[in-house]
């Protein structure tokens, strides 16, 4: 390559405008803003963002920007990270999963807190969400197999991203843009067990602070600071560290490494990261949450609501439930750990909760990861019932499709079956308006009255016409 991977991405990312992107672009980065402000909303009153909250608040600095909902004043720093985890709290915000797995929308807290703090308009922060989506996204199809096949988290991807979301609002230059990549890129690899086993807080922190310390980069690289050019590609670089990528010949070498669930050619796709950058923009692919749960857990939740809702089906009816899906599902959703979860972290990654939670009460939503739920002994009295099986068939099918097939035997002998290749949300079968507007009044309905919650809506689709400061002013309850 005649320029490294970083320049490439940071000329792209310097040089994009506002202007540039397509009608349709522009919509859909506001629909996400959207049903991100809803998922902070709804984290108002949890552990993990009040706990956060408390410490930024007490450490006190610069009111530079705005903690969504509570008003407070903090600098950018602080907000970038609170605001970040309340859009990640509930686990309900955005998915794109192809070779890895990822929620673009953790970043616009990189964007939403230095606009604030520079005085940008919101057109220069929508610009930075439509980055923010393209690199994260297109990182999520980097690394063949993904890193979390690698045993790492997707946090690892967002270090390379929110310094380009957090450096295009502080109009960085291309070689201060290449230095807050590589700035960031340095030190927030990110290892897989905040999402293995028994879940804690950190499943939902790890991808904030990513976020967090990618604004400091932008703002580091801003004052003059150094990064390493060749983060991805040089010595002992991301690639390098990673496998698959011979650094003295700079070029893809695919080597034969045992994941974590099967022994494979591990290589880098190059193209999918950098090549036909502008000819299409890859927010459009991303997919919406339509239940507060892990993404892989989606459309089995779907199947099963789908077979007990049609037929009546009562929890203390059924005999037996099998969930067939693909093997990664059946390594993160049915270990040990997601039969007795503990915590709302755990029991929103446990696809025999999900499925018990929706046996019992015909729905899931944010109540079903209550303490008074984790403690329904109607939960308890299904959730052993229910058993996963993988299938290699299904694996060939992922990422293009993401099938389940759910079977629900009841003690009177009778069997119902259902199979679905993807779940609401994807672009496939969309969110429309009205269940974005659902979900955004659910989630905000204990802060906000109907009139205000107009008012953000009407905020957020017509933002192109104010700063992010008066944006930002109506986000506070």
């Amino acid at each position: 390559m005649q320029k490294s991977i970083s320049r490439i991405i940071s000329e792209f990312a310097v040089d994009l405008q506002y202007n540039d992107i397509p009608h349709d672009v522009i919509y859909e980065a506001k629909r996400y803003l959207y049903d991100s402000l809803g998922c902070a909303f709804g984290a108002f009153t949890t552990k993990d963002v009040n706990i956060i909250r408390e410490i930024y608040k007490k450490i006190g600095g610069k009111g530079e920007s705005t903690v969504i909902a509570f008003g407070d004043k903090l600098p950018a720093l602080s907000t970038s990270l609170i605001n970040s985890l309340m859009i990640r709290s509930l686990d309900f915000n955005d998915i794109y999963w192809k070779e890895d797995p990822s929620h673009p929308s953790d970043l616009i807290p990189a964007a939403l807190s230095t606009a604030e703090m520079v005085g940008a308009t919101m057109e220069e922060v929508i610009t930075a969400i439509v980055l923010g989506y393209e690199f994260e996204q297109r990182l999520c199809e980097f690394a063949v197999p993904g890193i979390r096949e690698r045993k790492w988290h997707h946090a690892t991807l967002t270090q390379f991203v929110s310094p380009v979301v957090a450096g295009k609002i502080l109009g960085l230059s291309v070689d201060q843009m290449v230095n807050a990549i590589g700035i960031s890129g340095s030190h927030n690899h990110t290892i897989g067990c905040p999402t293995a086993g028994k879940l804690t807080m950190m499943k939902n922190t790890v991808d904030p602070m990513a976020v967090q310390s990618g604004v400091l980069a932008a703002l580091m690289a801003q004052k003059g600071y150094s990064g390493t050019e060749t983060v991805f590609e040089g010595k002992e670089g991301f690639m390098d560290c990673f496998f698959g990528w011979d650094v003295k010949k700079q070029e893809v070498s695919p080597v034969q490494m045992q994941g974590r669930e099967t022994l494979g050619e591990w290589r880098w796709d190059i193209d999918k990261l950098i090549g036909n950058l502008g000819n299409s923009f890859k927010i459009l692919e991303c997919s919406m949450k339509a239940f507060p749960t892990e993404a892989l857990t989606h459309t089995h939740i779907s199947a099963a609501l789908k077979a007990v809702t049609n037929n009546n089906i009562t929890h203390d009816q059924i005999d037996s439930v099998t969930v067939t899906t693909i093997a990664r599902a059946c390594d993160i959703l049915f270990d040990p750990h997601k039969y007795r979860p503990e915590s709302r972290e755990t029991a929103d990654h446990s696809l025999p909760y999900c499925i018990a939670a929706a046996l019992v009460d015909h729905k899931v939503t944010t109540e079903s990861f209550s303490e008074e739920k984790l403690n329904d002994h109607r939960i308890w009295e299904v959730i052993d019932k229910i058993k996963g099986e993988a299938s290699t068939e299904f694996d060939k099918m992922f990422p293009e499709k993401q099938p389940s097939k759910v079977v629900i035997k009841t003690k009177d002998g009778r069997e119902f079956s259902e199979y679905l290749e993807y779940p609401k949300g994807d672009p496939r079968e969309p969110m429309t308006m009205e269940d974005l507007d659902n979900k955004f009044n659910s989630l905000s309905s204990e802060l906000l009255t109907s009139l205000r919650q107009k008012e953000i809506k009407d905020a957020v689709f017509n933002c192109e016409l104010i700063t992010a400061k008066e944006f930002m002013k109506k986000l506070i309850v």
